[in-house]
C-alpha cells in the first residue's frame, strides 16, 4: 500500500514522503496513529496544502523534546526494591517502574519512551537506559537500583 507519511517514522521516512509498506502495517498501525494516509490522488493534493502547517507542528515538537532532553540528560533515578544477601533482586526493574519515578520527578513520560538495551535490571546495580523523546532526541539516564532486605 502506498502511503504519506504525516510523521517522521523510525526506519521508514520522513514527513512528506510517498513510501510502499504492507497493508497490515498502514491499516492497524500507521493510519490511526495519525502518522500516514493513503496516497490517492485527493490526500496528496491536500497533503501539499498543508505541508507548511505540517512541517511547522513538526519543528515544534523536535524544539520542545529538545528542551525537555536538555532537562533529562544526566538525571539519575534511584529505585529501591526487595532483594537478597547476594544482590539478586526479587523480581525486575522495568521501563515501567523508571517512567513511574520520572514521572514522580516532574517529567512527563510514557513507558514505551524508556528503552532498556539489556532488558530488565535483575542486580542491584547502576545501569544506564536510554529515554526516547523523539525520533531524533534521545537521552540517557543512569538508574541506580538499590536493595533493601526484607
Amino acid at each position: 500500500m502506498q502511503i504519506i507519511l504525516l510523521d517522521k517514522v523510525v526506519n521508514l521516512g520522513n514527513l512528506g514522503e510517498i513510501v510502499k509498506v504492507k497493508d497490515g502495517y498502514a491499516r492497524n498501525f500507521l493510519i490511526p496513529s495519525g502518522r500516514a494516509r493513503r496516497a490517492t490522488e485527493a490526500n496528496k493534493a491536500e497533503f501539499e496544502a498543508r505541508r507548511a502547517e505540517l512541517e511547522k507542528a513538526a519543528a515544534a515538537k523536535l524544539v520542545e523534546a529538545q528542551a525537555q532532553g536538555e532537562k533529562l540528560a544526566g538525571a539519575v533515578v534511584k529505585i529501591t526494591q526487595k532483594a537478597g544477601v547476594d544482590g539478586r533482586l526479587f523480581g525486575s526493574v522495568t521501563n515501567h517502574d523508571i517512567a513511574e519515578e520520572l514521572n514522580k520527578a516532574g517529567y512527563g513520560l510514557a513507558k514505551a519512551q524508556i528503552r532498556m538495551p539489556n532488558g530488565p535490571i535483575k542486580t542491584v546495580s547502576e545501569s544506564t537506559v536510554s529515554v526516547a523523546l523523539h525520533t531524533d532526541v534521545v537521552v540517557e539516564v543512569t538508574v541506580s537500583v538499590y536493595g533493601e532486605t526484607a
